[in-house]
């Protein structure tokens, strides 16, 4: 019996990303679009479950109450510049916004100096966003990631403005770590 994929992507928008507030219509068009599973095709009938995809190695798709919370929340637009670290999916439903992607999915994650982006969007989680990343966001560039607060994980946007970079808390969600972006344990006065 084949799977429906259709009808598991429109599963997933009405009953995963819907359900939680996410309202912007253009994200709900483009996931229901996208085809999930073309990017873990080994794990296709998993690509509609609410649960982390791991497509590669270390890396894994956002569970997609994750991914569409934090696009709604960096409100990309068309013809805006993203850069996406480690998220295929996000790459595939900004595109489908309108917006111009560049993808990195490199052993060190680190865009390339004279960055000047209008989004940044990470599909896994760090202890905290680093610095060349904020560097990388040009004047009223948003940066969206779930960064890990003990046990919890806590989503971020950093925004940059004339006078520096600020940072919100947007939602609780997890996700798995970065491999090179775990937690460093050590010894405190």
């Amino acid at each position: 019996m084949a799977a429906d994929f259709a009808a598991a992507r429109l599963n997933m928008v009405e009953s995963q990303v819907r359900t939680n507030d996410v309202t912007d219509v253009r994200i709900h068009d483009a996931m229901r679009a996208i085809p999930r599973e073309q990017f873990a095709p080994s794990k296709a009938y998993q690509a509609y479950t609410d649960a982390d995809l791991e497509y590669a190695p270390g890396r894994f798709l956002l569970r997609p109450r994750e991914v569409s919370k934090l696009l709604q929340a960096l409100k990309p637009m068309p013809g805006e510049r993203a850069l996406a670290i480690a998220a295929p999916y996000a790459a595939a439903v900004l595109e489908a916004m309108g917006l111009t992607v560049e993808r990195l999915d490199d052993a060190g994650l680190t865009p390339g100096p004279g960055a000047n982006y209008d989004l940044i969007v990470v599909e896994g989680a760090v202890t905290k966003a680093p610095t060349a990343w904020t560097a990388a966001l040009g004047q009223g560039g948003r940066l969206g990631v779930i960064e890990l607060e003990g046990v919890n994980g806590k989503a971020a946007m950093y925004d940059r403005a004339h006078d520096g970079v600020g940072r919100r808390t947007l939602f609780d969600g997890m996700a798995p770590v970065l491999e090179g972006f775990e937690p460093q344990h050590g010894f405190a006065f």
